[in-house]
Parts: structure tokens; C-alpha cells; sequence
């Protein structure tokens, strides 16, 4: 198998990888460019008229597209964690890097590393893998029904953690029909270590993005956690005992159970697909000091609490650069665009997902910073009306703090959250923006970063 045959492209670290990766070649990335050719308008029309199906036909759309996507359960011992580090490494031109940064998969960093033109290294990927009958109310099952793939694919790779994730609220229409095999990178992989070496310029900076936010586990094996729910909507004492808005959920979808049938969990681990093994820190240090590079960690307790950093520094920059700081862009989950961010002047501020918790900490940032002239909304549609789904009226009303301009931006209100349509339309709503301002000539300095970081208390910054 080739490495990109062996991760999931709907994933948060793939699609902020290759946005990246993209801006560093001076380009934007449509969601939509991995089609080729002709069929790109194609998937968009499809993806259009997935809108206008009734819902029962859209879910199982949705379900069967990341479906596709996933790898039989009897393949999992043919993964190679040194194929998908070379694969990471290669989304990248081979030129030097003023930074690397190196962990945690987050939005607000994607766009920090644009403004340096530095890279990221993520340490957790997602693998997804094929079931068939199962019942997304029924975690249990689910691990058993993996456990034994689990053990072969950390057979085959003795450097990866697996964190198997179960969400049948977010994700439940994915996780009827395939499991979410997430591996996070204990040391640095041989391709990560050569990239610092080769890629990193003299006296470069290397940064640990560290989100330290856990999740109740399940222990499986050494190397090997279960985790009941996801960061989102529902808590996670919710997933482990219920509530009365999970018992209407589950009633609405017509499910038998009016809890989730989850194993026990006797632990906390890294959450699985945002919070950082800090184990990556030592092979990290030491290869920093061989390249002769300064080491940083960047730390905070949850993914959003970087927003309203990043949100500022844009702010700043662009003061400096003489472009009024009035516009906001809020991205959502995968939804992230660098390129139309700096080409469109806009502050940058990544929201988790659709929840209630992303608008609240969305809402914090307007009642603490300078008002905005302008604020885009860009929404995800996962398919689910789930536990903490922030309604589109409420998110409108979000729009309504904006002074002139208050807009969704490729978000068809009608269809939310099951507007798959977004994927192809915000993009292309997004390059339409009027009053465009220069990419920047240079980007910004990696001592300003540093001088910058180290004045703010809301995250940690540290050598």
C-alpha cells in the first residue's frame, strides 16, 4: 500500500498538512484540488446535489465516502509508520526552514507556521479502518471487533501508540461502518530526524506544539488505548454515564439504548486526535541539539486556547504592515485556508468544530479584542444533529457582532450541518472576497514570534 492509501483524508492533520504545505509553494489548496483535472467540478456538483437528497440518502452518502476511504481490518499489519513519515515529509518543497514545528494537529499553529513559512511535523495521524454491521451505540463492540487489528498494526510498529476512538455522537455516521485508528509517534521517525537535519536553517527554531488535553482510556495493551467519546459537544462524563440530552439524542436516531455501551475506562491518556504524547520530547530534544537549533515549547491546556494568540499576532503583523486589522475569518475543524487569509487581510481565528464550547470560546475573543469591521464564518457539516451542536441561528447571531460585515462564507444555512456542499463552496466564496491586500514580502521574523510569545500568560512558552 502506499502511505497516502493508508490514512484518512478527512482527517484535521491531513487537511491542515496539505494547506501547509501548499502555502509554502505559494499557492492556495481548494479541499477539492486532490481530484484532478475535470473531475474537480464534477465532485463539487456532486457534492451540491448531496444537499438537495433527502437526509436518510445524505447520512449514508456521507458514511459510505469515508468508508471508501478506510483499510480492511487484515491490512493493518501491512502499515509502516516510516512510509507515512516519509510521505508527511514529502508534502513539503525541499528548501531550508527559518522553524519546524513539531506535534499536536491545531489550526490557530497552521496559520502561526504560514506567517513564519515554517512546517509542521505532525505526531498523530488518523487510520481508518473497515467494519461492517456494526452499531455505532455500542463501543464495546467496536473494540472488540478491532482489538485483534490493533495488536497487528503495533506489532509492525513498535515506534507508534495507538489510540482507537469511538465518538457516536460527532461521528456517528462514520463510526457505524469503521473505526478510528489514531497513532501518535512515540520518538521521531527516521524522515522526521533527516528532514531537521537537511531542512532546518542554521541556527533555525524548533518548536513542540504540546495541547495538553486528556481524555478518559481504556487500557488495551502497553502501547494500545481505548477512548469513548471526543472533545466537541457532549463531556466526557456524558459519554461514560449519560444524560438526558444524550438519551433525546440517541431517542432521535432511533436507537435501542438510551446510553452508550462503552467499556469502563481506568485511566487518562492524550486525547486522541488533539493532545500531545509527551514522550516525542526526548528524541526531539536531542535531535535539536545535534542540529544545532533552538528548541521551544509551545504549550496550552486545550486546542482553541491558541486562537486568540494567533488571532492578536495576525493583528499586530498586519498593523506593521500598514493593513487595517479589521477583518475576521473564523475557520472550522479541517476548514482552514492560510493563502486567502493573508491574501484577503483577514484575522485568522480556528474554532474546534461546531459546538456550542467553539462558539463560547469564539464569543470570548469578540468580547475581549478591538471590534471587527468584517467577520466570515466558515462552518464544517459532519451530517449529525449531535450532543452541543451550536444551531445555525446561533452561530448567525455571532455574525451580528460584526460592525458592517457579518457573513457565512460558503455555508448553505438551510442544509446545516448537513451541507457537504461547504467543502467545495467555501473556498470558492472565500477567493471572491473584495479588497484584497499583498502577500507579504517577507515573512515574520522568528525572534518577533519569540518576543511575542513570551509576553503572553494564556499560553505556555519555554525553552
Amino acid at each position: 500500500m502506499r502511505a497516502d492509501e493508508q490514512i484518512a483524508d478527512f482527517d484535521s492533520a491531513t487537511g491542515m498538512l496539505r494547506v501547509l504545505g501548499e502555502y509554502l509553494r505559494g499557492r492556495d489548496a481548494p479541499l477539492l484540488a486532490r481530484y484532478p483535472g475535470a473531475a474537480e467540478p464534477f465532485v463539487a456538483a456532486l457534492l451540491g446535489a448531496a444537499n438537495r437528497l433527502p437526509r436518510r440518502l445524505q447520512e449514508k452518502a456521507y458514511a459510505a465516502s469515508g468508508w471508501a476511504e478506510a483499510l480492511p481490518a487484515d491490512r493493518m499489519g501491512e502499515v509502516r509508520a516510516d512510509e507515512l513519515a516519509e510521505w508527511v515529509v514529502g508534502r513539503y518543497s525541499r528548501r531550508r526552514y527559518p522553524a519546524v514545528f513539531v506535534g499536536s494537529s491545531n489550526g490557530a499553529m497552521t496559520h502561526l507556521a504560514a506567517a513564519l513559512g515554517a512546517c509542521w511535523l505532525p505526531q498523530t495521524l488518523l487510520i481508518p479502518v473497515r467494519r461492517r454491521g456494526g452499531h455505532p451505540d455500542r463501543p464495546a463492540e467496536a473494540l472488540r471487533t478491532h482489538r485483534d487489528a490493533g495488536r497487528a498494526l503495533l506489532r509492525a510498529n513498535p515506534d507508534l501508540e495507538l489510540h482507537h476512538m469511538h465518538d457516536a455522537n460527532q461521528d456517528r455516521l462514520m463510526v457505524a461502518g469503521m473505526s478510528y485508528f489514531r497513532v501518535k509517534w512515540r520518538r521521531l521517525p527516521e524522515a522526521y530526524e533527516r528532514f531537521l537535519r537537511e531542512r532546518l536553517a542554521p541556527g533555525g527554531m524548533v518548536i513542540s506544539v504540546e495541547c495538553g488535553l486528556s481524555w478518559p482510556t481504556t487500557r488495551i495493551g502497553e502501547r494500545h488505548v481505548f477512548q469513548h467519546g471526543a472533545l466537541g459537544g457532549a463531556t466526557a462524563e456524558e459519554f461514560r454515564h449519560g444524560s438526558p440530552r444524550v438519551a433525546e439524542f440517541l431517542a432521535r436516531y432511533g436507537s435501542p439504548y438510551d446510553r452508550w455501551d462503552a467499556p469502563e475506562p481506568d485511566g487518562v491518556s492524550p486525547e486522541a486526535e488533539w493532545g500531545f504524547q509527551d514522550g516525542l520530547l526526548d528524541s526531539l530534544g536531542d535531535v535539536a541539539a545535534r542540529a544545532g537549533a533552538t528548541l521551544r515549547r509551545l504549550r496550552f491546556d486545550a486546542p482553541e486556547d491558541l486562537s486568540p494568540v494567533v488571532a492578536d499576532l495576525y493583528r499586530d503583523w498586519y498593523r506593521r504592515r500598514g493593513i487595517a486589522p479589521d477583518r475576521l475569518l473564523v475557520e472550522n475543524f479541517l476548514l482552514v485556508e492560510p493563502w486567502w487569509t493573508l491574501r484577503t487581510g483577514s484575522v485568522p481565528f480556528w474554532t474546534v468544530f461546531n459546538t456550542e464550547p467553539s462558539r463560547q470560546a469564539l464569543l470570548r475573543h469578540l468580547d475581549q479584542a478591538d471590534p471587527y469591521d468584517e467577520i466570515r464564518l466558515i462552518l464544517f457539516s459532519h451530517g449529525v444533529e449531535s450532543v452541543g451542536l451550536a444551531s445555525i441561528d446561533d452561530w448567525g447571531r455571532v455574525l451580528d457582532r460584526a460592525r458592517k460585515v457579518g457573513v457565512f462564507t460558503g455555508v448553505d444555512a438551510r442544509a446545516y450541518p448537513r451541507d457537504f456542499a461547504v467543502f467545495a463552496r467555501a473556498h470558492r466564496e472565500l477567493a471572491r472576497t473584495r479588497h484584497r491586500v499583498p502577500m507579504p514580502a517577507r515573512p515574520l521574523d522568528v525572534a518577533d514570534v519569540d518576543e511575542f510569545l513570551e509576553k503572553r500568560d494564556d499560553v505556555g512558552w519555554s525553552a
